[in-house]
C-alpha cells in the first residue's frame, strides 16, 4: 500500500528590486511643480496679496533642486465658491490631464475651492493620475493615505464659511436696500448716466428715445413695429449696439425707473455654490423706493401703458375663423386694426379676402 507523501507548503517573499519614490514625485527626473493662487476681490489689499503670493512660489520652486517651474496658474478677483470663470485653475487643470505637471502647491484648500464637491472631485481626478497637490496651511499632501479624510473636514468648513460669508452679504444688501440705497446700472439703463455728485441724472438725446416708445405703444404700435422703426432710424440701445429686440423695448415701457422710482430685490441669488438667480416672486422682502431720481416719463403715461398691455394681453387667442364673437389676439398690422369693432358684440373686425365673381359673367 502506497503511502501519501505530504509536501510542505511554502511561501517565499520576493523583495522590491526598486526604491519607492516619494508621494508626488516622479522617478527619474524632476518634478514639474506648478502653483495655484487666488484672490477674490480686486481691493488694494488682496490684489498686493496676489503679487505676493506669485512671488513667493516662484521663488520656492527655483531654491528646489528637485523641482522645475511648471507655471504659477492665478486667478483675481475671482470666487473660489465654483470653477466656471476661474480661467486659470481650468488652464491648470487642462495641463495636468496633459501630463505637464507632476505637483501643485496652494497657499490653503480655501484658496483652491470653497465647494466640497468641486475640491474632492479635482483632487480626486489628479491623484488618479498620479498628481499631487501640496496645501501648505492644512499641511496635506493629497497624495498620502490620510489625506482624504482631512481633504473632506477642511473642505467642509472652507464650504462652511463661504456660506456664513455669503449670508452676511445678503443680509448687508437688504438692509441696504430697506435704507433706500438704490444701485443703477447705467450701461443697460437708456437715459441715464451717473452725475457729478453720483447721483443718476437724465441724458437729453436717450430720454427723448424713451418717450418715443411710449409714445409709439400708445399709438398703437406693436413691440415689433417699434423695433423695426428705431432699427430703421439707426438708434442705439443703451449698450451702444444699433440692433433692438422684443424684450429691450418690453422692458423699456415695463421699467419703473422712469417715473423715477425703483423696486429692489427683483430677482435673488439661491445660494452661494450654486448662484442660481430667480425671479423673486414673494420668496423674499422687496422694497419700492418712490422719487428716488429724476423721472423721464410721467407716472399717467406709465400707467397708460401698463393698462394697453394688460388690455392686449386680455384678448383671447384665435379657436376658429368662423367664431362670431371671438375677439382674437392684438394686431397693428393695418391702419383700421383694433378702430372698428362690432356695435352689437365688441368683436372688432376682421380683414377677410374672397375671390370677386363678375355677375354678368
Amino acid at each position: 500500500m502506497e503511502q501519501a507523501v505530504q509536501q510542505e507548503r511554502r511561501i517565499h517573499v520576493i523583495p522590491a528590486t526598486k526604491q519607492a519614490a516619494a508621494p508626488g514625485r516622479a522617478s527619474g527626473r524632476r518634478q514639474r511643480v506648478a502653483a495655484y493662487c487666488r484672490v477674490s476681490t480686486d481691493s488694494e489689499e488682496q490684489l498686493t496679496s496676489y503679487t505676493a503670493q506669485k512671488a513667493y512660489y516662484t521663488q520656492k520652486i527655483d531654491e528646489n533642486p528637485d523641482w522645475e517651474m511648471a507655471g504659477i496658474f492665478a486667478d483675481k478677483g475671482i470666487t473660489g465658491t465654483s470653477m466656471k470663470k476661474r480661467v486659470e485653475f481650468k488652464k491648470m487643470i487642462a495641463a495636468c490631464k496633459r501630463g505637464r505637471i507632476d505637483l501643485i502647491l496652494t497657499k490653503s484648500l480655501s484658496r483652491f475651492a470653497r465647494n466640497t464637491v468641486d475640491s474632492l472631485e479635482v483632487v480626486r481626478m489628479l491623484r488618479a493620475n498620479g498628481i499631487g497637490v501640496i496645501f501648505e496651511k492644512e499641511n496635506i499632501n493629497t497624495l498620502t493615505e490620510s489625506s482624504e479624510f482631512l481633504l473632506t473636514l477642511f473642505s467642509g468648513f472652507a464650504q462652511a464659511e463661504s456660506e456664513s460669508i455669503s449670508k452676511n452679504v445678503i443680509w448687508g444688501i437688504q438692509k441696504s436696500r430697506e435704507a433706500g440705497n438704490v444701485p443703477f446700472q447705467y450701461q443697460k439703463l437708456l437715459g441715464y448716466r451717473r452725475g457729478p455728485d453720483g447721483q443718476p441724472e437724465i441724458v437729453r438725446s436717450e430720454a427723448e428715445v424713451v418717450k418715443r416708445i411710449y409714445r409709439r405703444y400708445l399709438d398703437g404700435c406693436s413691440l415689433a413695429q417699434i423695433k423695426r422703426e428705431l432699427e430703421a432710424d439707426g438708434v442705439p440701445t443703451a449698450s451702444g449696439i444699433q440692433g433692438w429686440t422684443y424684450q429691450v423695448v418690453r422692458n423699456i415701457l415695463t421699467n419703473e425707473r422712469y417715473i423715477g422710482d425703483a423696486l429692489l430685490q427683483k430677482t435673488y441669488t439661491t445660494d452661494c455654490i450654486s448662484k442660481t438667480v430667480k425671479k423673486n416672486q414673494g420668496d423674499r422682502p422687496m422694497v419700492y423706493v418712490e422719487r428716488n431720481h429724476p423721472a423721464i416719463v410721467s407716472k399717467a403715461m406709465f400707467y397708460q401703458v401698463r393698462e394697453e398691455m394688460a388690455r392686449r394681453a386680455s384678448k383671447r387667442k384665435v379657436m376658429q375663423k368662423t367664431g362670431k364673437t371671438e375677439q382674437g389676439k392684438y394686431s397693428a398690422k393695418y391702419a383700421l386694426s383694433e378702430l372698428l369693432v362690432c356695435g352689437e358684440c365688441g368683436t372688432p373686425y376682421k380683414r377677410c379676402r374672397s375671390a370677386w365673381r363678375d355677375p354678368a359673367g
